[in-house]
């Protein structure tokens, strides 16, 4: 599913990441998934289509998913109004969130009972009380462990800002459901690096294994088209139209990012621009949704 991104071929780095951890994972996920009643799959706001695993997906193609559009907060409303829309026009279920307000995540729990109304009455007209199972899953780092946190109001889920915390499935009781934290998993390939890229931005991979710089000015060319107005005035920008490379030095220019000799210090400029788009510090901005008006 998702809206059709072009796999353009380009002169930066490949990006891919599986590790031996994320196999053992899958397959634990898919024994799993069959003592729960439904799924709840988290994505971030920023990079929704991105966010959605397909191998997952057919994992869980037997299961009623409640999306979790997740860090909301880092959206403009319209953004959001978009992405909830298409959503529902292929008649999922999806509820926007920000993982750390307990109204938000309530909302959550409201949705579940709504896709397992039908079970749950076929239970009762039986005679039959039980605890409703749901697998809380999705890629690394969309905020699943804080979602299951605030539903439970204590720090029962391990969490991170980084790719991979959770390495382990594990119940959590949060009142008439119990609730599976999986670790978050990527596809084994990915061969849409737009795709990719969106989920290096968010923070999904571990920086550990990307070309950070090549990542920074892959972003930096984004944002130009997405919010140019915005990115000058973050990094007090004369002019918006150089290339991105150009803009790349003035941001360290503009940031004092030298190293003696003069040469920029990319490395640490490409630091400050990933997480200045984490923290929404540049703009609220959706990756995959384009707004003319």
């Amino acid at each position: 599913m998702g809206k059709d991104m072009n796999k353009e071929q380009n002169p930066y780095s490949k990006i891919n990441w599986f590790p031996g951890h994320m196999a053992k994972a899958m397959r634990k996920t898919e024994e799993d998934v069959k003592l729960c009643d439904g799924v709840i799959y988290v994505l971030d706001a920023r990079a929704p289509y991105a966010c959605i695993n397909e191998k997952l997906m057919k994992i869980f193609q037997n299961k009623p998913i409640v999306y979790a559009l997740n860090k909301c907060d880092l959206l403009e409303k319209r953004d959001i109004d978009a992405v909830v829309s298409d959503f529902k026009g292929k008649n999922l279920v999806i509820r926007p969130i920000s993982g750390l307000n307990k109204k938000d995540t309530d909302k959550l729990k409201s949705a579940c009972l709504e896709i397992l109304s039908d079970k749950i009455k076929r239970d009762k007209e039986k005679g039959i009380s039980r605890t409703l199972r749901f697998m809380v899953a999705g890629i690394p780092n969309t905020g699943k462990s804080t979602i299951i946190n605030t539903l439970v109001g204590s720090k029962r889920a391990e969490t991170g800002d980084k790719a991979g915390v959770t390495r382990a499935n594990k119940w959590i009781r949060v009142g008439g459901f119990d609730l599976l934290d999986t670790p978050g998993t990527m596809p084994p390939s990915m061969e849409n690096q737009t795709y990719a890229a969106h989920l290096a931005y968010i923070g999904a991979i571990n920086d550990d294994i990307l070309n950070i710089e090549d990542i920074a000015l892959r972003l930096i060319s984004e944002l130009k088209g997405i919010c140019p107005d915005a990115l000058a005035e973050r990094y007090n920008l004369k002019s918006i139209d150089n290339e991105p490379i150009a803009l790349f030095n003035d941001i360290c220019k503009s940031r004092g990012y030298v190293l003696k000799g003069g040469e920029y210090d990319y490395e640490r400029g490409a630091k400050s621009v990933i997480s200045d788009f984490r923290k929404g510090k540049i703009a609220k901005v959706c990756l995959e949704v384009r707004n003319d008006g």
